[in-house]
């Protein structure tokens, strides 16, 4: 089969996030089909974007086909960003037979983050008569209205709304990352039996190759908590204000009288303001450590007795969640501290940690306790429930094969 993925975000190992769209067409290369992801040249998810000097560039990346258009810089959510995915899908709409060539595609992905791209890839989908499927990976507009407050009548989110109402009926197939989003496309005129749940996943062979050992500044301080007695909480990913992480700084000061300590691995725009928190608090079981390469993140994970997540308390979650960071923790067969509130959630499921209210330290501090207070063999049983959920249903192996049931 011949299969286009286009995804304005689209990364790999070389590049960096977004990794969805390279884990899954590596799977498809490996069963014997062919792939082409189209992308930008411009991504404020990369570590390193492609050089891209004319129009578009080709790069052939473990058998994957890459296309990438040349886009604009930009940063932030202004009006460079929205200048940048209009460049892309026009491009795309342009320029879409030039992608393609004498290559016929048998089926076609819309998979940006925001549904415009579902034109240029409804009309490439006719034009070789292949199947369409529009995947979505958070509901936008639904998403910039309720967490940036915009109007429903601003002009963008009304192209966006008309995009995303379009890509329900004219797609063959919805693929969500989200598991309880039907109900909302049903709404906007998806017929219920083109849904399908795929969620994220992890790359089985890449977590077990990671095993860079840790900073020794790193090893020094879980060697000295270790040798005092502590029992250790650790966080890994990034320092902003979706993560909440001044709720488990309050969790914290309500469990100075503890043998608790909470390691926080990892950078963002809220990390200063975090650390100046702790200071003022004499929160002196809590430690930030600075960053660590993607290979020695499992090295820290399962460093630790249990390992923290929050979430702030927002409608979009109704929908359900589909976080890289939660199955990471569960990989490392550790008990998860969970702070959210959702339809839908891994931890409670799989019974693999305790689950909490989210913005709520007393609720999370009590979460931390119940597990302090466990028996060691029934936290590594909680752990392993973790891992055995992950492996029997969110390895990239098995998720590219459900949507290649999707595709054929």
């Amino acid at each position: 089969m011949n299969i286009l993925l286009c995804n304005h975000y689209a990364g790999s190992h070389r590049h960096g996030m977004e990794y969805r769209p390279y884990y899954l067409a590596r799977e498809w290369v490996r069963r014997g089909h062919h792939v082409t992801i189209v992308a930008a040249s411009r991504s404020h998810l990369r570590q390193q974007n492609p050089s891209c000097a004319e129009r578009a560039a080709v790069e052939w990346i473990d058998g994957i086909r890459y296309v990438w258009l040349r886009t604009p810089p930009y940063a932030g959510n202004g009006i460079r960003r929205v200048a940048n995915m209009f460049s892309f899908v026009g491009q795309l709409l342009r320029r879409g037979g030039d992608v393609v060539g004498d290559w016929r595609p048998d089926a076609v992905i819309a998979s940006s983050t925001y549904p415009l791209d579902i034109l240029p890839t409804h009309r490439l989908a006719r034009r070789y008569h292949a199947k369409l499927l529009f995947e979505v990976h958070d509901l936008w507009p639904l998403t910039p209205m309720e967490l940036g407050g915009m109007s429903r009548w601003h002009p963008f989110i009304m192209s966006l709304q008309w995009a995303e109402d379009f890509a329900y009926r004219r797609a063959d197939r919805v693929v969500s990352l989200l598991p309880k989003a039907d109900s909302y496309m049903r709404q906007r005129g998806m017929a219920a039996d083109k849904f399908q749940h795929i969620p994220n996943g992890v790359d089985l062979g890449e977590w077990e190759r990671c095993d860079q050992k840790l900073p020794e500044s790193h090893e020094r301080i879980i060697r000295d908590e270790r040798q005092a007695g502590r029992f250790l909480v650790g966080y890994a990913g990034g320092h902003g204000l979706s993560n909440a992480l001044e709720f488990l700084l309050a969790a914290a000061e309500q469990l100075r009288d503890q043998p608790v300590t909470f390691l926080l691995v990892g950078q963002g725009p809220e990390k200063p303001t975090l650390e100046q928190i702790a200071q003022v608090r004499g929160l002196t079981n809590v430690r930030f450590l600075a960053p660590l390469p993607k290979a020695a993140v499992p090295s820290f994970l399962t460093d630790m007795d249990a390992l923290y997540l929050g979430w702030r308390r927002q409608p979009l979650y109704r929908f359900g969640i589909s976080a890289n960071k939660l199955f990471d923790y569960m990989m490392a067969a550790r008990p998860v501290i969970h702070s959210i509130e959702t339809a839908a959630d891994p931890v409670a499921e799989s019974g693999c940690g305790v689950c909490c209210a989210p913005e709520d330290p007393a609720a999370i501090a009590r979460a931390t306790r119940e597990l302090l207070e466990r028996h060691p063999d029934e936290r590594q049983r909680m752990g392993r429930l973790g891992r055995e959920y992950v492996l029997r249903h969110h390895t990239y192996a098995t998720l590219a094969d459900r949507f290649l049931e999707v595709l054929t």
